[in-house]
């Protein structure tokens, strides 16, 4: 982490000093994340969720989007029993609040993300 904050930083540095920070947003992309418990292998299995950075002028910074599930096996945020834990937030949600501010208008919103009508809010107020 400490080289992907040196990195993040540098980024912002030069964003900044090239006045362009209002124009650029940085962001990371997964849904990929393991389960909570070893498997018959004593390795992890795929599961859903990921944290996500976003950096840049437009960005309304210092809160999170979504709530972080409870880390217990079997409990609410579990699908079973193994710690695949159910995000609050979609991606779906996430990639439509990128795209409005890359212009992307709501109805093609619509098109590139046909999941997005099961979700509220469309779009997250970090941008």
């Amino acid at each position: 982490m400490t080289q992907v904050d040196a990195a993040i930083g540098a980024f912002a540095t030069c964003m900044e000093r090239l006045t362009l920070m209002n124009d650029v947003t940085l962001f990371t992309e997964s849904e990929f994340n393991r389960t909570g418990n070893a498997n018959s292998n004593v390795g992890t299995d795929h599961a859903w969720g990921s944290h996500h950075f976003v950096v840049g002028g437009a960005v309304k910074g210092d809160k999170a989007s979504g709530t972080l599930p409870l880390h217990e096996l079997g409990g609410r945020d579990d699908a079973g029993s193994r710690g695949l834990w159910i995000p609050s937030t979609s991606i779906d949600q996430y990639a439509s609040t990128l795209g409005s501010w890359f212009g992307v208008s709501d109805a093609d919103l619509s098109l590139a993300f046909p999941n997005l009508q099961y979700f509220t809010p469309q779009k997250l107020a970090f941008l």
